[in-house]
């Protein structure tokens, strides 16, 4: 619709974008393949997504966009195929609704206006769930609404930590700061500090090229002193990913059912509901030698071994119970979802013998480093020459861990004209060196902690010069205290806003006012339309400095392709002769069952989601009475039409089942489900929420929604697809 009616923002896309990129001859895409896919692996050769590059090494560009490669027609050319009706066929939604939400949005393709997209886990927990998310960044670019005040795709978290927890590398395939965790392959640190690709367009920063600087004072801040030159700063020590081997949820869990795993520490989880898939979770867990539950109560994955269906006298798994106390009871920072480093202060002190989570993991590390030096073992150096002096008067110092994180001048070094003298703070990311004479815990959050204090503890609301809102001395946002990302591309090329009234930088008295600027280069252009030798493509942490229209570094494909869910009501992708994501990952244990397309037995499609009275999977709301008292059943939802069906009734116990697992819930009756027609078919809806175990309430019969789902995700993320699977439902 956008490209049909020539809705997008022409100077942003032509200049800011990679829609002039002309693609190499060997790309295409047919019957719902991109070129390059081996069928025997599920997997893409990615080089055949290349650009053609010019005599320079540069990616040649068409400015003209009438090359038929290009990546502009390209994208046209894929989408053609999503007509109104063809998406309306495959989303059950209108095509009267579809245009309105169509007409409503790009209006902010205009470059004075701008929208944002919000998204929650409905998007992401699908075999194409990434996708879904750069479908929206397209749309996005094509706007010109990436960078902009008011822009931006925008998650909507159900954690208040959940993007701090990713910068400090909760997911396995990296260290924090994004960094990519090195496979087994690489055993030199010469071969990762060497690992980006370089642009050959100097207009790219291509920031990633500083990666090395950010590696060396990492794997300082993480060995200290032991950390030398002569060691390579204790990178073989570091561990590394074997090759072609996945360390997602998805994957651990289905290793520990195969008995590959030994021991687990679920912290602050509880896996025995939270994960797809619960009945083969919770015989994973039975595999253990040992399980350690932190957590603030016990939960259906402490006391796994005496759930439904388990036999006591058969499981071997040892568990230990580690009391850890509630987040308002410790001091320590979050990150929310717009980046901003917010400090908390403990509030009252913890119940019983709860402890912190900074006290739990400190005093397991320095008992494993007693351990270690005692009785040694086979390969002890991580351990023993870890740095771990995080405490204050026997306690846990989050102030220290703070600190480490921010980066520390471990030598003096004279950087320019001035001289940092060794123990005091390093003001920003752009003072680390791969030298050695730094370290730094997480290179994107330098700076929010240097000599002048604490940043994130800082309240004040005063707001910019641009007074939009970005109150630059409230708390601290990563990375340097930018408080909107891709900033640049709000500007023309001479560095003027795009948007006047709701401006984020603008180049005035030769530099740059409002927010602190992404990149310190200058515009594109002189003020007299003529190019800036100095100026900067304004993506830059993309390696040619564009947004990415083509983005060929996914697994399953340069540009989103709509494939059906792994479990699906119609026969046929209304797009495709391919019904299914190609690259989705399989798990072929007995406990991996999937119905058939189209399969009588499971007819509904059911969808899982939250309740407000509930917190995840209730582990902090359901032993609370008053919160129970409010939502005490699992219920599932279903149209009238699907109730007179089945001659339900609202507030009846029923029988929901998938080839799986089954559970009982209570019926609720409800408008809110209708029924959809699918590609011609009528398709019924249901959905439960997650939030109940077995644990509370004390009946027993209110169980997970993930005994139904499925083991199997996204490519890219192996984020499971929790929220589209094949189900039943029947009178009790």
């Amino acid at each position: 619709y956008i490209l049909e009616n020539e809705l997008y923002q022409k100077e942003y896309v032509l200049h800011y974008t990679n829609a002039t990129f002309v693609l190499n001859p060997n790309y295409k895409f047919e019957k719902g393949l991109f070129a390059g896919f081996d069928p025997k692996n599920r997997k893409y050769d990615k080089s055949k997504w290349a650009f053609q590059l010019d005599a320079d090494g540069k990616p040649k560009r068409d400015m003209t966009l009438k090359d038929p490669l290009c990546v502009f027609n390209q994208l046209k050319k894929h989408y053609s195929r999503y007509s109104l009706k063809t998406v309306s066929d495959v989303t059950g939604t209108s095509e009267a609704d579809l245009l309105a939400v169509y007409k409503a949005f790009t209006v902010t393709g205009k470059p004075d206006k701008a929208g944002t997209i919000l998204y929650a886990m409905g998007w992401t927990q699908h075999t194409i769930g990434v996708q879904i998310i750069r479908t929206m960044s397209i749309v996005q670019l094509l706007l010109g609404n990436i960078g902009m005040a008011g822009g931006g795709v925008n998650a909507l978290r159900g954690e208040s930590n959940v993007q701090g927890s990713t910068d400090h590398a909760l997911l396995f395939h990296i260290w924090p700061g994004y960094l990519g965790v090195p496979s087994a392959k690489a055993q030199k640190l010469e071969d990762v500090l060497k690992r980006r690709p370089q642009s050959k367009d100097p207009v790219s920063l291509n920031w990633w090229q500083n990666e090395p600087k950010y590696i060396v004072s990492f794997l300082k801040a993480i060995f200290g002193e032991k950390a030398t030159a002569e060691n390579e700063f204790g990178y073989p020590w570091m561990p590394k990913l074997e090759e072609g081997k996945n360390y997602s949820w998805l994957d651990l869990f289905d290793d520990m059912y195969k008995g590959s795993i030994k021991g687990l520490l679920a912290w602050g989880m509880n896996p025995a509901c939270s994960g797809a898939n619960a009945n083969k979770t919770r015989k994973a867990l039975a595999n253990l030698d040992w399980l350690i539950n932190v957590n603030l109560f016990d939960n259906e994955t402490g006391s796994f071994w005496k759930g439904p269906g388990m036999k006591p006298s058969e499981i071997g798994t040892e568990v230990f119970m580690l009391p850890a106390c509630v987040s308002v009871e410790k001091e320590g920072s979050i990150t929310n979802s717009g980046r901003w480093v917010q400090w908390r202060y403990a509030g009252p002190k913890p119940l019983g013998n709860s402890r912190p989570d900074g006290d739990i993991i400190l005093e397991l590390g320095l008992k494993l480093k007693e351990i270690y030096q005692k009785e040694g073992g086979v390969f002890p150096d991580p351990i023993l020459n870890l740095k771990w002096d995080y405490m204050s008067q026997g306690l846990y110092d989050p102030h220290k861990v703070a600190k480490i994180i921010n980066g520390t001048f471990v030598k003096t070094v004279k950087i320019g004209d001035k001289e940092y003298k060794a123990g005091s703070q390093v003001p920003s990311f752009a003072f680390l060196q791969a030298d050695g004479s730094t370290a730094c815990g997480n290179w994107i959050y330098s700076g929010c902690y240097p000599d002048a204090g604490n940043m994130a503890a800082r309240r004040k609301t005063t707001d910019a010069i641009n007074q939009i809102g970005l109150y630059p001395e409230f708390a601290w946002a990563w990375p340097v205290n930018r408080r909107i990302l891709y900033n640049r591309a709000s500007v023309d090329l001479k560095g003027q806003p795009f948007d006047a009234k709701r401006w984020v930088i603008k180049w005035e008295g030769g530099k740059w006012i409002g927010d602190i600027p992404d990149g310190p280069a200058p515009p594109l252009a002189d003020a007299d339309g003529k190019p800036n030798p100095n100026g900067k493509h304004p993506f830059i942490m993309t390696l040619h400095g564009m947004g990415q229209l083509f983005g060929p570094g996914l697994n399953d494909g340069p540009f989103p392709e709509h494939y059906e869910a792994m479990e699906c009501p119609i026969e046929k992708n209304p797009l495709s002769d391919q019904l299914h994501s190609p690259t989705v990952p399989m798990y072929t244990s007995a406990a991996d069952q999937f119905a058939a397309t189209c399969d009588p037995k499971y007819p509904y499609v059911c969808s899982t989601y939250r309740v407000s009275e509930h917190w995840q999977t209730g582990l902090m709301t359901r032993p609370q009475p008053w919160l129970l008292e409010l939502q005490p059943q699992v219920f599932v939802e279903m149209s009238e039409e699907l109730a007179k069906l089945k001659n339900i009734q609202n507030g009846e116990r029923v029988i929901v089942s998938t080839v799986r697992g089954s559970l009982e819930a209570t019926a609720i009756v409800t408008k809110r489900f209708k029924p959809m027609n699918i590609a011609g078919t009528i398709v019924y809806p249901i959905g439960l929420p997650y939030n109940y175990g077995w644990r509370w309430p004390v009946s027993g019969s209110e169980e997970s929604a993930n005994l139904l789902t499925a083991s199997t995700g996204d490519s890219n993320t192996r984020i499971p697809e929790t929220k589209t699977f094949m189900a039943n439902v029947s009178k009790k």
